[in-house]
């Protein structure tokens, strides 16, 4: 049995009933190629292979990657030995999708899997993490992630969780928290609760913004400090975002109160501020 590194923020998933109940929720099927980080000893894994139809692990502990190499050999299984937030995913998601064809018979390998990702991510990296694969072609994500974090994602305007993350998230995904997921279902076990939540991305975007870069740098300046109104953020930033003197009267134009705070805007909000300060 391989002692979890604290280094690493390994607490690896113990309870196998969870473990059934997340692939459920995945519900995998041969038409997908699923994404996994953070496999650890291989709990979930090894419930993934029976019903994918390429997997595709990352882990960043390399005697964990080792184990998994010795326990789990398959033609549909790659483990990678790397660091998630470092790893090339363009690169990596193109290779995957052409050993899943490679496992296919002739007369259905030109056909386009979907590209599912599944992870029990250290809380650590979670974040950060999640912002980078937000805008990686990934169908949906299915992630284990501290409850706290996926309450901001799920949160909607006017509570203190909402914030950056939950706009982000909420701009190019659809997110709902599925089921909780308590410290004794890990070893060891943490000192926070977990929970399971499901992201989609959609076909779409809820607002229509002209540049996305310069509307998620907006936001995040909006935000900087929450205890300050938007206006007062944005005077603050007008340099960053390559504005020139911040009006109140920019702010009317878009029928938001100078006074407001970043919490109580909607993303529309945010989409009709970013119309009225660069357009």
């Amino acid at each position: 049995m391989i002692t979890p590194k604290k280094s690493l923020g390994q607490h690896f998933l113990a309870d196998k009933r969870i473990a059934r109940r997340i692939v459920e929720a995945v519900a995998p099927t041969t038409n997908d190629v699923i994404l996994e980080i953070g496999p650890g000893e291989g709990v979930l894994t090894r419930l993934l292979l029976e019903r994918c139809g390429y997997l595709l692990c990352v882990e960043i502990d390399s005697a964990l990657a080792a184990g998994l190499r010795e326990t789990t050999a398959a033609g549909n299984l790659t483990i990678i030995e790397g660091d998630a937030l470092k790893i090339d995913w363009g690169e990596a998601i193109r290779a995957a999708k052409a050993k899943w064809a490679d496992c296919r018979s002739r007369a259905d390998a030109d056909d386009a899997p979907r590209i599912r990702l599944v992870a029990n991510l250290p809380y650590y990296i979670s974040t950060p993490l999640i912002q980078v694969l937000i805008r990686e072609p990934i169908d949906d994500m299915t992630l284990m992630l501290q409850q706290e974090v996926v309450d901001r994602i799920i949160a909607g305007p006017g509570g203190r969780e909402y914030g950056y993350l939950s706009v982000l998230v909420q701009y190019h995904c659809e997110a709902r928290k599925l089921f909780e997921v308590p410290p004794s279902a890990f070893r060891p076990p943490p000192k926070v609760r977990s929970a399971v939540m499901k992201l989609v991305r959609r076909t779409k975007p809820p607002v229509e913004v002209h540049k996305e870069e310069r509307f998620f740098a907006l936001v995040r300046a909006a935000f900087a400090q929450r205890r300050k109104t938007i206006y007062n953020n944005l005077r603050a930033a007008e340099r960053a975002l390559g504005l020139g003197a911040v009006d109140q009267s920019l702010l009317e134009k878009a029928k938001i109160d100078p006074r407001r705070r970043a919490e109580t805007l909607s993303i529309a909000e945010f989409a009709s501020l970013d119309r009225a300060l660069f357009e």
